[in-house]
């Protein structure tokens, strides 16, 4: 089981990134339990909403300890996504697992190219919490999120400073409730469908919650653009390995 084992060790990255970046993790937690621990695909996408959800949880009540976790931004984001996740959850099983796969490549080189493109450097800005741009950017995001298993804090962060005028630390810690929130609903969707090794789950989320108690120390210390550089790096780096293992495989 050696591919079980190294998938163990990369979930500490899952919960590294989430606790560093308030994102990131979500995005290759899919991969990871697809190609190295050997999940099947739609499965794999329940799995990572159940780890995803469990660390963006204890990340989030940290992130309140310490002040950098906003209740109304979070509510109004929540309120929709859950509804969005819970939606787009029906999506993945309308799809093949290539096209799934390919679709979650795609959103990955966005994701990289726009992060190594200096997208990643956050500025709050004048406007307060604005209601129904958080409503909509919320629901949105939730739907992404029910579809193809991933967190989404790589739109919430931005969302958070562009429509509720969040700075970058308070969005960071802002976004894994939001997370936490929207991965569950989304889990509630994909339980109607599918179901998976509940044990390995467990074993892959004890190991992101180490993560994220080494990640949480870093946010505070390193700088956050070294942090998003390195993590666009391999997030790109994944996407084309997916992309080329698909596309290889037609």
């Amino acid at each position: 089981m050696p591919g079980e084992y190294l998938a163990l060790l990369l979930a500490l990255l899952i919960g590294l990134s989430l606790g560093a970046l308030g994102s990131g993790g979500s995005i290759v937690t899919l991969p990871i339990l697809v190609y190295v621990a050997g999940i099947e695909p739609k499965a794999a996408v329940g799995m990572s909403m159940a780890i995803v959800g469990g660390t963006s949880l204890l990340g989030g009540y940290f992130h309140w300890r310490s002040g950098n976790f906003l209740l109304k931004p979070a509510l109004l984001f929540s309120a929709t996504g859950i509804v969005g996740a819970y939606l787009g959850s029906g999506g993945t099983h309308l799809v093949s697992s290539s096209v799934l796969l390919l679709l979650f490549s795609g959103l990955m080189l966005v994701v990289a190219a726009r992060m190594l493109g200096g997208a990643q450097v956050l500025r709050s800005s004048d406007v307060t919490c604005s209601t129904y741009r958080c409503i909509a950017s919320g629901f949105a995001v939730g739907l992404v999120t029910g579809f193809l298993g991933v967190g989404g804090g790589f739109l919430i962060v931005p969302a958070l400073v562009w429509f509720a005028g969040l700075d970058a630390k308070r969005a960071i810690g802002t976004s894994l409730g939001i997370i936490a929130a929207n991965s569950a609903a989304g889990l509630a969707g994909q339980l109607r469908y599918t179901h998976w090794d509940w044990p390995l789950t467990g074993t892959f989320l004890a190991c992101s919650l180490i993560g994220m108690g080494l990640g949480i120390p870093i946010a505070r210390r390193a700088p956050e653009r070294a942090l998003r550089k390195a993590f666009a790096i391999v997030v790109l780096a994944v996407a084309v390995a997916i992309g080329w293992q698909v596309l290889g495989h037609r």
